[in-house]
This record gives C-alpha cells, sequence and structure tokens, in this order.
C-alpha cells in the first residue's frame, strides 16, 4: 500500500496510519503482561510470573509476540478507521468538525468490534497456541515444539484445516463487538471530563489521552473479562488432547463446574493493569500521529500557497 501524501490527506488515510501506529504501540508495551494473562486463564496453580521466568527464562514473556505485532498494527489501522467511518455514518446530522454523538460512539464501536473479530481471532489463536506451547507439549509428552507463528499456523492447518484456523470465533465476536461499543464510549466520555470542549477543539494534553485510553481498556476488559477466560480455553485446545469443548455454553459448564465461578476472573489483575498502559499507549500514539498527519498536511499546504504566491509576484 502506498502511504504517499495522497493517501494521507485523506481521511481514510490518516486514521489509517494513526490506528497502526496506535497498534504498534499497544503491542510493544503489553504483550509481557498478555503472556502472564494467558498463562493464569489457562492455569491452575499460581506464581506464574516465578515459574515462568525462572523455568524458561525472561524472553518467554514476549513470546508469541511477533504474530499480533505483524497484524496487530494492521488490524488496530483497520479497527479505527472502522470506527471513524461508522460513527459518522450513524451521526448523519452532526455538522462538519463536530464530534458524533455518543450514540454514534457506540454503534460505531460495536460494528468495529464485529469487523476487527474477523481479523483477530485467527492471529490469536496462533499466539495463544505459541504462548502455551511449553504446556501443551508436557501434555502430550512431545519434546519439539514449533519456531514461530507461522510454523504454528501451518501445523493448525494441517492437523485441523481451516475449521481449526477459525476456532474461537464465535466468542471471539461476541466478546469484542459490544466491548468495542463501551471502549470508545469511555474514550469520549472521559477525555471530555477530564477535559472539557476537547472533543471539538481537539487540544487533549497527553495526560488527557493517557488516562482516557487506559481507563477505557480497563472498563472493556472488566464489561467482556468472562468470555475471554472462555476464548482462551476454546483457542488452547488441540484436537489431540483429550478434554475438548464443545462449544461456549459446553466449556462455560465444564470450567464452572471443575474450577468454581472464581475461574472466569483468574488473572483479570493482570489483564487491568495491562490493559491500562495498552489502551494508554494506544489512544496517546493515535492521537499523536493524527496531529502530526494534520500539521505536516497544513504544512504542506502553506509552503504550496506561499509557492503559488512567489509565482504571481515574479510573473
Amino acid at each position: 500500500m502506498d502511504f504517499g501524501p495522497e493517501f494521507l490527506v485523506s481521511s481514510w488515510g490518516k486514521e489509517f496510519v494513526a490506528g497502526g501506529v496506535g497498534g504498534t504501540a499497544g503491542v510493544l508495551a503489553g504483550h509481557p503482561l498478555d503472556t502472564l494473562r494467558i498463562r493464569q486463564q489457562h492455569s491452575t496453580n499460581g506464581g506464574i510470573l516465578r515459574n515462568v521466568v525462572v523455568k524458561e527464562g525472561p524472553c518467554a514473556l514476549y513470546r508469541g509476540m511477533l504474530a499480533p505485532l505483524a497484524s496487530v498494527s494492521f488490524q488496530t489501522a483497520i479497527t479505527f478507521q472502522s470506527y471513524a467511518t461508522l460513527s459518522k455514518a450513524f451521526d448523519s446530522n452532526t455538522k462538519a468538525g463536530d464530534p458524533p454523538s455518543y450514540k454514534a460512539v457506540v454503534l460505531g464501536g460495536i460494528g468495529a468490534g464485529a469487523l476487527q473479530s474477523l481479523l483477530i481471532s485467527p492471529v490469536e489463536l496462533v499466539k495463544i497456541r505459541l504462548q502455551l506451547q511449553r504446556k501443551t507439549n508436557e501434555k502430550m509428552n512431545q519434546s519439539g515444539s514449533n519456531r514461530g507463528p507461522l510454523d504454528v499456523a501451518r501445523s493448525i492447518l494441517r492437523a485441523e484445516g481451516w475449521r481449526g484456523i477459525c476456532r474461537g470465533l464465535g466468542i471471539t465476536m461476541l466478546r469484542d463487538s459490544p466491548s468495542h461499543g463501551l471502549y470508545f464510549w469511555t474514550y469520549e466520555y472521559m477525555k471530555e471530563q477530564l477535559q472539557p470542549g476537547c472533543r471539538k477543539n481537539g487540544q487533549e494534553t497527553f495526560r488527557t489521552m493517557l488516562l482516557s485510553g487506559g481507563l477505557a481498556g480497563v472498563t472493556s476488559w472488566i464489561f467482556c473479562y468472562p468470555l475471554d477466560v472462555l476464548k482462551t480455553r476454546i483457542q488452547a485446545q488441540s484436537h489431540c488432547l483429550q478434554s475438548r469443548y464443545c462449544g461456549i455454553v459446553d466449556c462455560y459448564r465444564q470450567c464452572v463446574t471443575r474450577e468454581g465461578y472464581n475461574v472466569l476472573w483468574r488473572g483479570l489483575g493482570t489483564a487491568v493493569a495491562r490493559a491500562f498502559i495498552v489502551n494508554g499507549a494506544v489512544f496517546t500514539a493515535y492521537e499523536t500521529a493524527l496531529r502530526c498527519i494534520h500539521n505536516s498536511k497544513n504544512h504542506a499546504a502553506v509552503q504550496t500557497e506561499n509557492g503559488v504566491d512567489v509565482g504571481a509576484s515574479n510573473g
């Protein structure tokens, strides 16, 4: 894709590039905590951080990062662009330059969440398999391991076909659609509360971006966390393992029966800490990138006008 001046001038170009920058910042900031969250959701023991660092080394906290780093930038770009487009479409009466209503923000977020589920579900499947690779190999008495995300994806395709790659898509969409509506609403609402008028004038401070983005992430994660636990369990299972879930309801029933209702909130503390850090970084990088693109556009326009004026005076 060409990210030249013409692309950046368009609304699609600005939102897409800024969303990609935000996604990259979020992955770099939060992947170690994401690894701990996945281990906690899939484990019945405590002391996860110590066990991972001692047995597998600190680098294990970054295992599986290549898949989301390679794709989340694109996924976040699509999400933010979809949100911007849909929120405007759901509030067509808004004047040019005015922010969309909170109702349009929620509806745009729900639509963006549904669309991004199609992209993120296979990526999270591969990431979860990588993050739990050592534990799965121990259960299956295997010593070997896949080298990276492409190896994992190939092994899933060989063993389970395309149905295996799409495992967890339904619950991912069920998790992401409503939570993204809440996510974007919380961000817009909180930044207006912290800095009244900033939604319209676009002059949010870094503090406002960080706090609003962090709180948006925390709120949406608490809202959808039980579904995320079930999604991890469903996507972590391999066709080779004896214990298999037959769907979302069956997974819920088995987990609660074996481990109690607390299992649905296992790892929440790690997830909330990660959500605040990651989404503070995402929105700050996103808004900053938008400003940089806007400023460079204005600078180019001024230079063009000056060039035209000079040419006219010389003529």
